[in-house]
């Protein structure tokens, strides 16, 4: 039996997905964030993805109203390293205004494991082109 790549994991990629999205603000605010998230918080980085829920509360609470944006930060570098072509039905987009970050990481990792489980193996694209990204837009301003 093959042994599961510790890169393939859902986890792993939710993981770079949101290091990355941070770089992008510069690696000292990285860095800050990854170590509030411990200190203040006891949010290790390799938890994030087991506690979602508290790192988007601690996020809620460093940040204020910033926080969506870096929550869609976190889904759109997460969607174009997946590139699941998952996409919301016309409709959606006034019957479901928004999605939180929660929703959003559970969705994508439901996908993603149905269609690992479908093909055995999935094709992780690291810079995908903008384009390929969904839209998500947030009531909040």
């Amino acid at each position: 039996m093959a042994k599961k790549s510790k890169e393939n994991t859902f986890d792993h990629i939710l993981l770079e997905a949101i290091e990355e999205a941070l770089a992008g603000l510069g690696e000292n605010v990285k860095t800050a964030v990854f170590s509030i998230l411990e200190e203040e918080f006891n949010i290790k980085k390799k938890e994030i993805p087991q506690k979602i829920m508290d790192f988007q509360a601690a996020l809620e609470q460093v940040f204020g109203l910033g926080a969506k944006n870096l929550e869609i930060l976190f889904m759109k570098r997460l969607n174009s390293k997946i590139m699941l072509a998952y996409k919301w039905p016309t409709w959606c987009k006034w019957v479901i205004p928004e999605v939180t970050f929660q929703e959003y990481v559970c969705l994508m990792k439901q996908k993603y494991e149905e269609v690992r489980t479908r093909q055995k193996n999935i094709q992780i694209f690291v810079n995908a082109p903008e384009e390929k990204e969904i839209e998500v837009h947030s009531s909040h301003s």
